[in-house]
């Protein structure tokens, strides 16, 4: 009772969740051109996952599975998840799951695999994006404010479910007997247990999560595919602006958190002009964005690397770290980069 009476009065007075500001980027979230700025990489097209087989990067472009040296595998649908276990063993994550090259039956069925991660006990841990839409309709996901995320653990020929109701969780990551779960609709970071006990580790993060990986201090890489706004808020907060503009406007020009912008005139504004005699205003606003953020084992933030409006770089998905370097496949950018991040001064 106290909780649905206070949920009225944030509606009313327009705070708590109810809020239309996002965090600033300041500190540690700084904005730069780092990302922007780096040494050009592997030309790819809108590369989803990505892991490291000895120091060298594979990645997914649709249904492709590649390297540096080309083409390794094709799978029977568009992969949007891969994990390597220490033991070598790749899981991809497509129509269901292959696991090492094999495809249990139990997994066959499983869509809108967002993300894939092994623990030390060797089992396979799955993150279900969302039960009622599709990889590909995430953004109606977003806009209809569902909560259909999963995830499974796959263990000794089992297929158990850990949690449920999770706002389409896009990135794994071991740690200390579970997992880190990047949230992106509820731009958090939480901590989930074989048993589904939960505990929030960072929280009111300025983009929406996707990939984690590990560093060598034992803190984590995260990448966030897209800029939060006032906009986006707003928009969360009108139930019947949504389902109008789902069932009027094509889903490439909804407002919702995008990989990429600017390639159409008729992408939405965002409340204002971006453009003036042909040059980017420095306020404009953004649909996309690249930005990738480093924490500490404590899970404060360290340092971030960003690519901003009118910048090509964005909509990091996936990420990992090996010898000093970070790759990073920037989907919306077509592009699997590599940057030094162990070399740079902080």
């Amino acid at each position: 009772m106290i909780g649905a009476l206070r949920r009225v009065s944030d509606r009313l007075l327009g705070r708590g969740e109810a809020a239309l500001t996002v965090p600033p980027l300041d500190g540690a979230w700084k904005p730069n051109n780092r990302l922007e700025e780096a040494a050009a990489g592997h030309g790819a097209s809108a590369p989803m996952a990505l892991v490291l087989q000895d120091g060298r990067p594979l990645w997914a472009e649709g249904a492709r599975v590649m390297s540096a040296a080309g083409e390794i595998r094709i799978e029977p649908g568009v992969v949007t998840a891969m994990a390597l276990s220490p033991a070598g063993v790749l899981a991809v994550g497509s129509d269901g799951i292959a696991i090492g090259g094999e495809r249990p039956a139990a997994l066959a069925g499983l869509r809108c695999i967002t993300a894939l991660a092994w623990d030390a006990e060797g089992a396979l841990w799955i993150a279900i994006g969302s039960e009622l839409h599709g990889f590909a309709e995430r953004s109606r996901d977003f806009l209809e404010q569902r909560r259909a995320g999963k995830l499974l653990r796959w263990a000794d020929g089992q297929l158990s479910t850990v949690a449920e109701k999770l706002g389409f969780p896009w990135g794994l990551m071991p740690r200390d007997g579970g997992m880190v779960v990047a949230e992106s609709w509820c731009k958090r970071l939480i901590w989930i247990d074989k048993s589904g006990q939960r505990r929030v580790l960072a929280e009111d993060l300025p983009g929406y999560p996707a990939g984690l990986a590990a560093t060598p201090s034992g803190g984590a890489w995260l990448a966030l595919f897209a800029p939060r706004s006032p906009l986006l808020e707003l928009v969360l907060r009108e139930p019947k602006y949504r389902r109008e503009m789902m069932a009027e406007v094509p889903p490439d020009y909804w407002i919702a958190p995008a990989l990429s912008s600017g390639r159409s005139f008729l992408e939405p504004m965002q409340g204002g002009a971006l453009k003036q005699m042909g040059i980017l205003k420095p306020w404009a606003p953004s649909r996309s964005a690249g930005l990738v953020a480093e924490f500490n084992a404590a899970w404060t933030p360290l340092q971030s690397l960003h690519s901003r409006a009118g910048g090509r770089r964005h909509g990091v998905t996936a990420l990992a770290e090996a010898e000093g370097s970070l790759w990073l496949a920037v989907t919306g950018g077509d592009e699997v980069l590599r940057i030094s991040v162990r070399e740079e001064a902080r």
